[in-house]
C-alpha cells in the first residue's frame, strides 16, 4: 500500500489554473498533490548576446523554493555570498532544456521566452511539476504573442511532461513519487518525455544496491504512461484558456 492510497500507476491529483499571474505573459499555478508550483512565462524581444543577429529565438529557465515551501522555513537561495545552489542551478538548466525540446527556436525569432518556476509548497516532484506547468505557461505566451501579430508562424513541437518513477520496496513499480516515497525509493527516476511517448530526458541512481535492467525498462514504461496522462491534462487547460494548440504547432511532415 502507497503512502496515499494510491494505485501503483496512479498519479497524484493534479490542478493547473491558467492566467494566475497577470503580469506574465503566460501563467500557471500547478498543483500535484501537496506540490504547488508557480510557473511564469514572460516574453523578452531580444536574445543574448551570443544569438544577436542570427535570426534565431532563446528560451531560458529559473527555479526557486519558496522559503516556507517545506514545513521548517529554510533561508532563499542566492541570498547571501554562496550564490545559487547546486541543486538549483541543475534543476533550472534541466527545466530550460526541456522545455527547449518543445519549441521550433529557429522559428522563435529574435526574442528569449524566461520560464520561471516558484515552489510554494514541496511534498516531492517539486522538478517534474515545474517542467509540466511551465510547458503551459510556454504555450500561453506563444498564444498570446500570436494574437498580437509579433510571432507570425507555429513554433511548438508536440507537448512534454515530466514525472518520476521509483521502485518501492514491499510495494513494487510506482509513478509520481510524494516525498515520503521519493525519500526511501531503492531507485527513483524523474523522466521528460514527448506526448508520443519520445525521451527528452532521464534521471535516476540506485540508492544501494543495484537495479535490474528488467525494473528499469519497467519503470520507463510506467513513467511514459504518466507523461501521456499529463498531456492529456495538459490539453484540456490549454483548451479551457480559448487557445488553439493545433494553430501554435508545426505540422507534422509527412512522407
Amino acid at each position: 500500500m502507497r503512502s496515499d492510497a494510491r494505485a501503483l500507476d496512479a498519479l497524484r491529483p493534479v490542478e493547473m489554473i491558467h492566467g494566475f499571474h497577470r503580469p506574465s505573459e503566460g501563467s500557471v499555478l500547478y498543483r500535484a498533490g501537496g506540490t504547488v508550483v508557480l510557473c511564469t512565462a514572460s516574453v523578452d524581444e531580444r536574445v543574448p548576446g551570443f544569438l544577436e543577429g542570427r535570426g534565431k529565438g532563446w528560451l531560458t529557465a529559473e527555479y526557486q523554493m519558496h522559503p516556507r515551501a517545506n514545513p521548517k522555513r529554510q533561508e532563499r537561495d542566492g541570498r547571501g555570498s554562496k550564490g545559487l545552489g547546486g541543486r538549483t542551478q541543475e534543476i533550472q538548466r534541466l527545466i530550460g532544456r526541456a522545455l527547449r525540446a518543445a519549441v521550433e527556436l529557429d522559428k522563435l525569432g529574435e526574442r528569449t521566452i524566461s520560464l520561471d518556476c516558484d515552489v510554494l509548497e514541496a511534498d516531492g516532484g517539486t522538478r517534474t511539476a515545474s517542467i509540466t506547468g511551465a510547458y503551459v505557461a510556454l504555450v500561453l505566451a506563444l498564444a498570446k504573442i500570436t494574437r498580437s501579430g509579433a510571432l507570425k508562424v507555429p513554433v511548438l513541437r508536440e507537448p512534454v511532461a515530466a514525472t518520476s518513477v521509483g521502485y518501492l520496496d514491499g510495494v513494487g513499480h510506482a509513478l509520481d513519487l510524494c516525498y515520503t516515497e521519493d525519500s526511501s525509493a531503492r531507485v527513483d527516476l524523474n523522466v521528460v518525455g514527448t506526448e508520443s511517448g519520445a525521451i527528452v530526458e532521464v534521471q535516476g541512481t540506485a540508492e544501494g544496491e543495484p537495479v535490474p535492467r528488467k525494473d528499469i525498462d519497467a519503470m520507463m514504461d510506467l513513467a511514459l504512461i504518466g507523461i501521456r496522462k499529463l498531456t492529456a491534462l495538459q490539453r484540456d487547460v490549454i483548451a479551457r484558456a480559448n487557445v488553439d494548440l493545433a494553430a501554435l504547432t508545426i505540422p507534422a511532415k509527412t512522407s
